[in-house]
């Protein structure tokens, strides 16, 4: 028996109707997903632009002269926050066991020593220099990876890199608020990221065979790093002398100044989150590729910001190892998806 003509017609224009209805949802869903990639790759350059120029802010606009009881106080502040966050239920953290503090205690050393000199390089020497020379830790990086996993690296990779040196030694040159007791702090600091990224890699295997879950998140490893930093930079903080500074200067005793450090602190551990979140957004290659593009506006906002003196071949030295820097960005993802 044949349907009638009027209920085949309502039929059609149902069918038209949900397909439009589904292209709809299907674009809505699409809108969604670019917005929240934008929110978060906005959220993680403003969060990691705004750490390293507070934390000059604090060091030299402040002129607060002890780096490692800000490095404790910041980290004391993120291991409130996670603590906070586990005990509700919001993220989840690897209990902190003996075994794994054992495991971990090497990486933490490095991790403390990496944190120390950053800062007390930023104390000397501007933002803008202080992205360009941390280039070098690419390089240092990429040596300890090919002697220690047998990694090779592809001619443009090789080539990205030799760029950064010229680019971290003709800035030197040319820089006119050169200070040696800051490059050297740099320097270190290079060596020690780089330490830490190759070291981390051979600990996180072991790492994970300790653990309850047989896992290590961000979270945990955020909670585990800062935790344990705190005993040593405690320690440090009495060998480096720096109990006599903080008994004396009057900085403790002004609350915007304990205020700017504690949103120091929210910051550190924010770059931890947007990360992790922008980095579930997009992707490996999106997120490099932003991270070295963000030394841009943030090397520009280091020189307005804090009226650095400046000449046209130290800007453009600046501006060269950016470049570098995303150039090698592309050709380390380049080389990676052929291997």
């Amino acid at each position: 028996m044949m349907k009638p003509f009027g209920n085949d017609g309502v039929d059609l224009e149902d069918g038209k109707l949900e397909r439009e209805r589904e292209k709809t949802i299907r674009s809505s869903r699409s809108f969604r997903i670019h917005n929240q990639a934008l929110v978060a790759g906005l959220a993680y350059c403003v969060s990691s632009c705004s750490m390293i120029l507070v934390n000059k802010f604090v060091l030299s606009s402040y002129d607060f002269n002890a780096g490692i009881s800000l490095m404790l106080y910041q980290n004391f502040v993120s291991v409130i926050i996670v603590s906070i966050l586990s005990f509700m239920g919001i993220v989840s953290t690897e209990p902190l066991t003996w075994r794994l503090v054992k495991v971990w205690l090497p990486v933490n050393f490095i991790f403390v020593g990496m944190l120390i000199t950053s800062l007390f390089s930023l104390k000397y020497i501007n933002v803008a220099m202080v992205t360009v020379l941390k280039n070098v830790t690419n390089v240092i990086t990429a040596v300890g990876e090919m002697y220690l996993f047998s990694k090779h690296h592809d001619n443009k990779v090789w080539a990205a890199l030799f760029l950064m040196i010229i680019s971290a030694i003709s800035g030197g040159i040319t820089d006119l608020s050169f200070h040696a007791v800051g490059y050297a702090w740099q320097v270190i600091n290079c060596f020690l990221t780089a330490s830490y990224s190759l070291t981390l890699r051979r600990v996180m295997d072991t790492a994970k065979q300790v653990t309850k879950s047989g896992n290590l998140n961000e979270f945990s490893m955020v909670l585990l790093n800062n935790t344990l930093s705190l005993p040593l930079g405690l320690l440090l903080i009495f060998v480096f002398n720096e109990v006599d500074y903080l008994s004396t200067t009057p900085l403790l005793r002004m609350p915007i100044f304990w205020l700017v450090i504690t949103f120091s602190g929210i910051l550190g551990l924010a770059i931890s989150f947007t990360s992790m979140w922008f980095l579930h957004q997009t992707g490996a290659t999106t997120y490099s590729l932003v991270g070295s593009l963000n030394k841009i506006p943030l090397s520009i906002a280091g020189i307005l910001l804090f009226k650095v003196p400046t000449s046209l071949e130290n800007s453009a030295s600046i501006l060269f190892g950016l470049l570098a820097g995303v150039f090698f960005a592309r050709a380390k993802l380049r080389d990676r998806s052929q291997s």
